[in-house]
């Protein structure tokens, strides 16, 4: 049987076994359940570098049989039906929801062009990043980032040097902005959806997303202005100049503004209804939420000039890219967010040790560090969810006297989504994006290097200011 065809089938196991649970038993897994998703994280970083065509043409392929290395071993041990059902939960909750929201986004925002050439001068550069970094908190860091990587490529496509303007792209507008709302990031979302009031964020987090978003334009103009500066004479413009700048496929801030409100819906909406489909409960306003932005998907696509996409090269490339890499990583790292949850029961016990003072009181500083370290790897929405549970679960508690703690965690789990690009979503849209327009991106350890750089030392201002 083939592998792709082997994944299709084993949700069917889980119809036979209602009797298993969804949820994997972190308590009863030892620390090797956590190698295929180990084996997912070094293909995406090793194999372009050491096997490029290859990994160009079957990447989809290699991260299938990662995930058959968790599900094959886990059916093998605790039977068909819980591997089944466990992958059933993971495709139906969690990755079907996430890659709708973001097919969505990119869609409708790849339907708005912005008219006109804009001159990628470090000025522009940082003042488009600022208004990314504003955007991220209303449209999410998704929205913002395909609304303005596009015109952010154009104004610097006649730069010699241009890959650290998408690095510090994907810093700002697509993880430290949006982590001032729930709109803005989903860990955030879940936070609201667990009883964390809307403006709470805001109110805890703008001093220290003021500090890091302004510390990070700063250093990204001092260094986009050396460069700028070194190349001199640059080559011609390939974009030619308009009279004036504008939108061009502007009904598409309609569909925009759907998806926020379809967001926030299904977290004010609760009905009470729910269905099991394939032993996962799924709730009625997040189908209702899923199935209507599909239905925005499709108006945008109905809606959008042929011509406003083409304009903007619009193409499906990318998405696909996303989503092949991101249903490997999502049931890979089922076992390893499992023995997170199981605390001091389950492998990583000195994780949840870790975060706890000997008073028993919990640690600002280790939430941060660990719930973004996590989130760097990890899907950063489930992670933060481990650790608002292990700090006690209770939103007003959380939201009082533990408030120094769940700011930890928002913080944590929003602003170190950067430090890799398998963090948060857009990252590797970005990436995806900017390359095929020949925008040379550095590796997964060259991305690295920059975030170890620039974002670890104000990691480290942050903790010793905010998170004591």
């Amino acid at each position: 049987m083939r592998a792709g065809r082997l994944l299709l089938t084993l949700p069917l196991c889980g119809l036979a076994a209602p009797a298993c649970a969804a949820e994997v038993d972190g308590a009863a897994l030892g620390a090797l359940w956590g190698l295929p998703f180990a084996g997912v994280l070094l293909s995406i970083a090793l194999m372009p570098l050491l096997l490029p065509q290859f990994w160009h043409r079957h990447y989809g392929k290699v991260v299938v049989v990662w995930a058959l290395a968790f599900l094959l071993p886990y059916a093998a041990s605790h039977g068909a039906g819980a591997a089944g059902q466990a992958l059933a939960h993971t495709l139906l909750a969690e990755y079907l929801p996430f890659i709708i929201l973001v097919s969505t986004l990119f869609t409708v925002a790849g339907g708005i062009y912005v008219r006109g050439n804009l001159h990628g001068s470090p000025g522009l550069n940082t003042g488009l990043m600022a208004i990314g970094a504003l955007l991220a908190s209303v449209m999410g860091t998704t929205g913002a980032s395909m609304l303005l990587v596009r015109p952010l490529i154009r104004a610097n496509d006649n730069r010699r040097h241009a890959a650290h303007v998408f690095v510090f792209f994907i810093f700002i507008v697509s993880n430290a902005g949006g982590s001032l709302t729930p709109l803005g990031d989903p860990p955030l979302f879940l936070g609201f959806l667990k009883g964390v009031s809307f403006f709470w964020t805001v109110g805890h987090l703008l001093p220290e997303t003021a500090f890091l978003v302004g510390a990070l334009l700063a250093i990204f103009y001092v260094i986009d202005r050396h460069w700028y500066r070194k190349e001199g004479v640059v080559r011609q413009d390939p974009t030619p100049d308009t009279p004036r700048v504008g939108l061009d496929g502007a009904i598409n801030l309609l569909p925009l503004a759907a998806v926020v409100g379809l967001v926030l819906m299904s977290g004010i909406w609760r009905p009470g209804v729910a269905y099991s489909i394939a032993g996962t409960t799924i709730e009625l306003q997040s189908l209702v939420r899923d199935g209507l932005l599909l239905v925005v998907m499709a108006v945008s696509l109905a809606i959008t000039p042929r011509s406003v996409r083409e304009a903007n090269q619009f193409s499906w490339g990318p998405m696909l890219e996303v989503a092949k890499l991101f249903v490997g990583i999502f049931v890979t790292m089922v076992p390893v967010l499992a023995m997170l949850k199981a605390g001091e029961a389950g492998a990583f016990a000195a994780v949840a040790r870790a975060v706890t003072s000997a008073s028993g009181q919990p640690e600002p500083w280790a939430y941060f560090w660990f719930s973004g370290i996590l989130s760097s790897f990890l899907d950063n929405a489930p992670t933060y969810l481990v650790f608002f549970n292990l700090a006690g679960g209770d939103a007003q508690q959380l939201m009082g006297p533990l408030a120094t703690t769940l700011a930890a965690i928002s913080a944590g789990s929003v602003f170190m989504g950067a430090n890799s690009y398998i963090g948060n979503a857009p990252n590797f849209m970005v990436k995806a994006i900017a390359e095929s327009r020949g925008i040379r991106m550095p590796s997964f350890f060259g991305y690295m290097a920059w975030s170890g750089a620039v974002l670890i030392p104000l990691f480290l201002l942050i903790t010793l200011i905010w998170m004591r």
